[in-house]
């Protein structure tokens, strides 16, 4: 799974979509991250048809909205609507009262069946990951949470290492709003960088996986700048006391 995708929640289906997914793929994305709820897996998959690379050097997930009954059936729109045999990876969206586990043993049957190479969750916090391990065959191999210095979930990143579950950041930037942060911009001058780069560059050495979304190509180019720099010890704690949940093992709030 790649350190760095794209996002395309709040894209519009269309020019939109299609554009940022190409110019993200352009730029060396190889991970792209949709929904069913986002509404643009179509666009997805028109682009990742006209970039012409093999379908193997993409990584593709998309989301099941639990509150439908039959994630088979689900899974087999999503395909169709990416144009796809299979997806790389495929979460359960958030959690749900009481059906968790069910759902969860859907997805276990769609990657044995080979439809979903990875099967994961998001919006899972420490108590419904623990719940959910304990009846499943097998563990989810991601969880996709809003994570970033203002929501640094440090109890919950430590649980999903300690069990082997890739921790994926939604909303590394906080839609935009992190880059205007006082305490980032200052770290972003002091190593010479975007403050959106410091923001990414920051959940990456904290072991996640970061899908920044924008429909800018120079912010896309700009945004896939974050492997030649790192931040310091000083530089990573001064981000790490942003934190507005308390070291959260919840997944919102």
């Amino acid at each position: 799974m790649p350190v760095l995708g794209l996002g395309v929640w709040q894209m519009a289906a269309g020019t939109e979509t299609e554009q940022a997914v190409e110019w993200a793929l352009e730029a060396g994305y190889r991970l792209i991250d949709t929904a069913a709820l986002y509404r643009n897996e179509k666009s997805v998959g028109a682009a990742l048809r006209r970039s012409g690379l093999p379908r193997e050097q993409v990584f593709v997930t998309t989301k099941l909205m639990p509150a439908h009954v039959r994630a088979s059936r689900e899974l087999a729109k999503s395909l169709e609507r990416l144009g796809l045999d299979y997806v790389d990876l495929y979460l359960i969206h958030w959690p749900i009262p009481f059906r968790n586990t069910h759902v969860w043993h859907e997805l276990e049957a769609l990657q044995e069946q080979g439809l979903a190479r990875e099967i994961g969750v998001s919006n899972f916090g420490t108590d419904k990951l623990a719940s959910l391990i304990r009846k499943a065959r097998r563990v989810p191999a991601v969880n996709q949470v809003h994570f970033s210095p203002f929501h640094y979930r440090r109890r919950l990143l430590d649980y999903c290492l300690e069990h082997g579950i890739a921790f994926e950041a939604y909303s590394p930037l906080e839609q935009g709003r992190g880059v205007r942060d006082p305490t980032i911009r200052e770290v972003a001058e002091h190593v010479g960088r975007a403050p959106a780069q410091v923001l990414l560059r920051w959940a990456i050495q904290h072991q996640a996986v970061v899908i920044p979304k924008s429909s800018n190509r120079e912010r896309i180019r700009s945004n896939a700048q974050v492997f030649d720099f790192e931040l310091t010890e000083d530089d990573m704690r001064a981000l790490d006391a942003l934190d507005r949940t308390n070291g959260g093992a919840d997944a919102r709030g």
